[in-house]
């Protein structure tokens, strides 16, 4: 196992973990372009405890994804703790990460993700229980900064769990209520990282190098989670690190290289889905996150919508390159 990178890396950049989106393929893709720190998309932890097979395949990991943390949700303590015990018998990650941030219905309804923020206690037990059960691996969370306007309390919580030896704690600075909607609070990100000791990583509209610079100047956090900018461009996390250590804007990558790292994309994920055509419609929303801040990105998004083969996306790449900067459009047929 790799340690946490606080010792390592001055200011870590996480790839937030979002279901549907930061599977092995694009975790790894993130990984090239510099983050630190990825984080599987949320598991459940009663499918681990029921060994359900499906379950086990959010599992799968690659070492030069390292360090990277599995990412378990639920609300039943021992049952949480006894899959995290088998996570790390399993695949051996770097360390566990409890969600209690997620916003959805179906996990909130079974008292997981932020509805434990409503249940201190509940919350407590999950995470002490965890961290028992796995040392000395480590155990990080993350949170929102309360279920509504009327009852935040990511201080308090931060507290409890720095108390439970939770090593590290990301913050998202939207309510439960907020979903994705409004403005991060980074005021309350800030007062978390000024109340504990543990090391706080700051999550909610990071969408550029500058607001990463922003809030690290502004605040005390040890850490940035980057989430929606990095689907729609997981250069981003060049381009961060790049104006963090020298103060300078890095442009985003050449067209050719970003239809490079799609079409990348969809020959690995078809290769993991073993049939082209349902691998490639159920990519359709990634290449239209990606199509964002491109050239025509509404044309690109419409396009997407209707894709069902690689051939069909190398067609979009290459009529759209020789468009817009005239680059050897051969780059396209060497994707594989």
């Amino acid at each position: 196992m790799t340690a946490l990178p606080f010792s390592e890396a001055k200011f870590p950049l996480y790839l937030a973990p979002m279901a549907g989106v930061t599977d092995k393929i694009f975790r790894q893709i993130c990984k090239r372009y510099g983050a630190d720190v990825l984080v599987t998309e949320f598991v459940s932890a009663e499918g681990v405890f029921r060994r359900n097979e499906r379950t086990r395949a959010y599992l799968d990991f690659d070492d030069m994804e390292r360090p990277l943390g599995v990412q378990l949700f639920g609300a039943d303590a021992a049952h949480m703790a006894e899959a995290a015990r088998q996570v790390v018998d399993w695949v051996a990650p770097d360390f566990i990460d409890l969600n209690f941030g997620c916003p959805v219905k179906k996990v909130v309804a079974k008292n997981g993700g932020s509805s434990l923020l409503r249940d201190c206690p509940a919350l407590a037990n999950v995470a002490e229980s965890v961290v028992q059960a796995v040392a000395p691996v480590p155990v990080t969370a993350k949170i929102r900064i309360g279920w509504d306007a009327d009852s935040i309390n990511a201080p308090r919580v931060a507290k409890i769990l720095e108390d439970c030896g939770i090593a590290a704690l990301a913050v998202h600075g939207r309510t439960r209520a907020q979903g994705y909607s409004g403005e991060a609070d980074w005021r309350i990100i800030a007062e978390v990282a000024q109340s504990v000791a543990l090391p706080v990583i700051g999550n909610g509209d990071l969408c550029s190098p500058e607001d990463v610079m922003r809030r690290r100047t502004e605040t005390n956090i040890s850490g940035a989670m980057i989430g929606r900018a990095a689907m729609n461009a997981p250069w981003i996390f060049r381009q961060m690190k790049y104006y963090l250590s020298t103060g300078h804007l890095l442009a985003a990558p050449a067209l050719a290289e970003r239809w490079q790292t799609i079409t990348n994309h969809c020959h690995l994920h078809v290769e993991s889905w073993g049939a082209e055509e349902p691998a490639i419609r159920s990519l359709r929303s990634r290449l239209m996150a990606y199509s964002k801040n491109f050239p025509e990105a509404k044309s690109l998004r419409e396009k997407f919508q209707r894709v069902s083969s690689i051939a069909e996306v190398e067609e979009i790449g290459r009529g759209h390159l020789a468009r817009h900067n005239g680059l050897d459009v051969q780059v396209m047929a060497s994707a594989a």
